[in-house]
């Protein structure tokens, strides 16, 4: 028995996409697009979790020179 799959809203737009039959430049320069995006909801989320434990900036390297880490 097939199951139907339901997409996200992103993953409908990224179809779409594919039907223009983009180059594989356009594809590396989407995939660079969508990294940078993410990349900066996760710092952003990150930054507030930080401030709200308040851990700084210089707890953060310190952790980082731990060798028990």
């Amino acid at each position: 028995m097939l199951q139907k799959t339901k997409f996200s809203p992103i993953q409908l737009e990224l179809l779409k996409v594919y039907s223009f039959e983009p180059s594989e430049k356009e594809l590396k320069d989407v995939k660079v697009l969508l990294g940078k995006y993410f990349a900066e909801k996760f710092i952003t989320r990150v930054n507030k979790a930080a401030a709200k434990k308040k851990i700084t900036q210089k707890d953060l390297d310190k952790w980082l020179k731990d060798e028990n880490q």
